[in-house]
């Protein structure tokens, strides 16, 4: 059996921090209002735990995001982040198309760190709003 891969990320705002990845990675952030309204008639769920925006229902402390490739779901934690990620994901655009996605992604938010081309083309690692270190070629 083959795993379906999911990339988890840990935040203060994990709504604010999904947005960011749906914009940046071409996703759209799931709609769970079905979901949550079923849990919340059976008593799993509190009102405390849903966030409402319109007709639109999310789980306070936790989304997803979806698009092509791996799902993205974003927890939140009560420490910030305080180290060098561990794991990060690298966006590789092309070196005609890298400029224009790190602008794109700081309009979103990102924050430019530094650009190195010591492991063969010029790559260039960002930040999400975050602090979580990116990379894009």
């Amino acid at each position: 059996m083959t795993p379906t891969v999911q990339i988890a990320f840990d935040a203060a705002d994990p709504h604010a921090l999904a947005r960011f990845w749906a914009a940046a990675l071409g996703y759209e952030v799931e709609d769970h209002t079905a979901l949550i309204e079923n849990l919340l008639a059976a008593g799993h769920l509190t009102a405390d735990e849903v966030l409402s925006d319109g007709d639109r229902k999310s789980f306070r402390d936790v989304t997803t995001c979806r698009g092509p490739g791996p799902r993205v779901f974003v927890q939140r934690v009560p420490e910030p982040k305080t180290a060098k990620n561990r794991v990060h994901l690298d966006l590789q655009v092309g070196p005609e198309a890298a400029q224009a996605e790190v602008d794109r992604l700081v309009g979103l938010g990102a924050e430019v760190l530094w650009t190195t081309s010591d492991r063969g083309p010029v790559t260039v690692t960002l930040r999400d709003p975050e602090g979580n270190e990116f990379c894009v070629s």
